[in-house]
């Protein structure tokens, strides 16, 4: 409601919204491998409401939550790895809190361009790196003509590196995030594949969990910090798996207690005047009394 001040100039008085701010950083699961010389499976996508560094994670805003109320929380499974027959690694799963969505790890291609999503896909031969969504990480890796090497996944930080004639792609870097008081490093793309050929050593997983490349034991991603997984080669190695994806939600303490739902797993700890739920598997809702 407006009035006048001593000075005549109306004033207008908005009320505070209920309720409090809650932070989040979410990360969907991350994509898989291509199998047989492909391309590194893409970190899954990366969103937080605290400033991340390292790369291009944009910065979200917080949530306002009030007491009472539900609110949906999905924590995203990694995709699987392709075969060593020859078929390119499946997408990650999205990961949510609230309204807020990150999408999907993209999965590596086998002689074929990478999948977008939160992070493309390494591609696989003469074909393209798979696109971003939304801007939540990097696009993979170019391809080239020589079908028995793979480019690297895309990363939160960085794009998967292109193969050469010569060598692999490895994946793009993480970005690191304090969210919860420590500096963690999440969001690595996935090596791409090699053969014998080409000396059989495939690229290197990209810091933040992503998943080294191998003719013979390609690496999967890190689970929670959603990796994208190591490309294989046709000596015997399937694609790896990327690795799931996290939700981490940070609250004033003293604004109330968190309940972690049916169908989640998680824990709460605190860092200063905060309480930071970590949430590693599932989907149910979390509320606040």
């Amino acid at each position: 409601m407006g009035y006048v001040s001593a000075s005549n100039t109306p004033t207008v008085v908005f009320p505070t919204a209920p309720g409090f701010d809650v932070d989040y950083l979410i990360v969907a699961g991350g994509g898989g491998g291509a199998g047989r010389y492909g391309g590194g499976g893409g970190a899954g996508g990366h969103i937080s409401s605290v400033a991340s560094t390292g790369g291009g994670s944009s910065l979200e805003s917080a949530h306002r939550v009030v007491t009472g109320t539900n609110y949906r929380v999905v924590v995203g499974a990694g995709g699987s790895g392709g075969s060593v027959g020859g078929t390119s690694g499946s997408d990650g799963n999205f990961s949510k809190f609230n309204l807020s969505v990150a999408f999907f790890g993209g999965g590596g291609g086998h002689l074929a361009s990478g999948n977008k999503g939160g992070s493309g896909g390494g591609a696989g031969g003469a074909n393209s790196g798979g696109a971003t969504l939304e801007s939540q990480g990097f696009a993979g890796g170019t391809g080239v003509g020589a079908s028995t090497i793979g480019s690297g996944g895309g990363g939160a930080g960085a794009v998967g590196a292109n193969a050469s004639t010569s060598a692999p792609g490895a994946g793009g870097n993480g970005v690191s995030n304090s969210i919860t008081g420590s500096s963690v490093t999440r969001g690595g793309g996935g090596g791409g594949g090699n053969s014998s050929t080409y000396g059989g050593g495939g690229g290197a997983g990209g810091t933040g969990g992503g998943g080294a490349g191998s003719a013979s034991a390609p690496g999967a991603g890190t689970a929670n910090l959603g990796g994208g997984g190591g490309a294989g080669a046709n000596e015997g190695a399937n694609g790896a798996a990327g690795g799931s994806g996290v939700v981490i939600l940070s609250f004033a303490t003293s604004s109330g207690t968190i309940t972690i739902g049916a169908g989640l797993t998680g824990s709460t700890t605190t860092s200063g005047s905060n309480t930071i739920a970590t949430i590693t598997a599932g989907s149910g809702n979390v509320s606040w009394a």
